[in-house]
């Protein structure tokens, strides 16, 4: 341990240790994904589960890093929000709807969602699928998708499996 004037004057960080046979962080719990709204077009989920792993504890932040992991059959809900998303990929594969296309994605794969996009995560494969998506601490509720929105997205055959 270092002299409290040198801790005074540097400050100090945090060590958050992984555990890769349950893949799970040390002392980072589970929490709901978030209220199951209903299946008016596509709000409802299945099979995800979150967890906040940053910021600084100790005082107010200005960011989350969240981990979401979605169990196999598991998707999120279909919305759209006035921030971005920028996400990791760092377990399993899955798929990215997001506006008009569908991406395959593995680990280490990024993808980003622009303002006001619609899309949604699904897992269609037998194992957990997991990425790490940072916002900001202060940002807008999700919304669900429009009628024009909806019905374009249902049109569409590249994302119409994914519309539900």
């Amino acid at each position: 341990m270092s002299d409290p004037a040198v801790r005074e004057l540097l400050g100090t960080g945090r060590r958050i240790p992984f555990h890769p046979e349950r893949f799970r962080w040390e002392g980072i719990e589970p929490q709901a994904y978030k209220f199951n709204l209903g299946e008016e077009r596509g709000f409802g989920w299945r099979g995800v589960t979150r967890f906040i792993i940053g910021g600084p504890p100790e005082a107010p932040c200005r960011f989350q890093l969240r981990y979401f992991e979605l169990a196999p059959g598991g998707y999120s809900s279909l919305e759209k929000h006035q921030h971005i998303h920028f996400i990791i990929v760092i377990r399993g594969r899955g798929k990215a709807l997001v506006g008009p296309e569908v991406f395959e994605v593995t680990p280490f794969d990024v993808v980003y969602v622009p303002p006001e996009v619609p899309h949604r995560w699904i897992n269609d494969s037998d194992e957990p699928f997991g990425f790490l998506c940072p916002v900001d601490a202060e940002r807008d509720p999700p919304r669900p998708v429009d009628e024009d929105e909806w019905r374009a997205l249902k049109r569409n055959p590249i994302t119409a499996p994914y519309v539900f």
